[in-house]
């Protein structure tokens, strides 16, 4: 069941879940407002909840419109493109050969078929960003599983439009967004710990802030720099 509340000249989208709290999002790129209620919830007591958050959702709303957003890619020669926190210019390179990729001081070198399209070049460069991922979040996994004690099934990295990452405490499954590649590796770690995090406490509440707080000091620094950093241009979905 969804219904949809109005904080002035913000429309609320809610919707209703077998689920014990109440959740609020406001997600990019627009700061679109949701609220995830439990379904014995009245509308006026997510109303009376989501005013007394009012000025937490225009502050957020303000952080998202002042983002950057990436340039758009063609993926031509001397466009800039970031690995792990580092700027590189693309070097594309064509010959009669399987693609590949690889990073030379300052460039990312993009080898290619003749003739092979933008839409093409891209599909090669975010496969080898999830690979970068891949290989990069295996050992931060492993030694974050056995500092907190916990254990993820299956790992999941994608494409994700509104989130860095996200947790599912009951499958123990954890799925992380491929612009991650991008970012610097302390911000990875970040997402990482907050994920794993999700295995010991599902919410955001005082004991999820205490198992950060205990495990990575300045969890909320980094969360700050990722946020900071522009995000990729795109019409997002929800």
């Amino acid at each position: 069941m969804t219904a949809q509340i109005q904080l002035e000249d913000i429309a609320v989208d809610v919707v209703f879940k077998d689920i014990k709290n109440v959740h609020l999002s406001v997600y990019p790129p627009t700061g679109r407002v949701r609220i995830s209620a439990p379904k014995h919830m009245n509308l006026e007591a997510i109303r009376v909840f989501a005013i007394s958050k009012l000025g937490w959702i225009k502050r957020q709303q303000a952080k998202l419109r002042d983002q950057q957003r990436e340039a758009p890619r063609d993926y031509v020669d001397r466009e800039s493109h970031y690995v792990w926190g580092k700027r590189y210019l693309l070097s594309v390179s064509e010959r009669d050969r399987p693609p590949s990729i690889e990073l030379e001081h300052s460039h990312m070198i993009l080898r290619v078929r003749p003739q092979t399209g933008s839409d093409k070049k891209q599909a090669l460069v975010e496969a080898w960003y999830r690979e970068q991922l891949r290989e990069a979040v295996a050992p931060l996994i492993a030694r974050w599983q056995a500092l907190l004690g916990v254990s993820v099934e299956r790992l999941f990295v994608q494409r994700m439009k509104t989130k860095w990452g996200s947790c599912n405490p009951k499958a123990r499954t954890i799925r992380l967004n491929t612009e991650l590649a991008k970012k610097p590796p302390e911000c990875l770690e970040y997402i990482v710990l907050h994920e794993l995090v999700h295995l010991l406490e599902p919410t955001h509440n005082a004991r999820f802030v205490e198992l950060m707080e205990r495990f990575m000091p300045k969890w909320q620094f980094h969360r700050q720099e990722l946020n900071r950093l522009p995000v990729r241009r795109e019409e997002w979905s929800y």
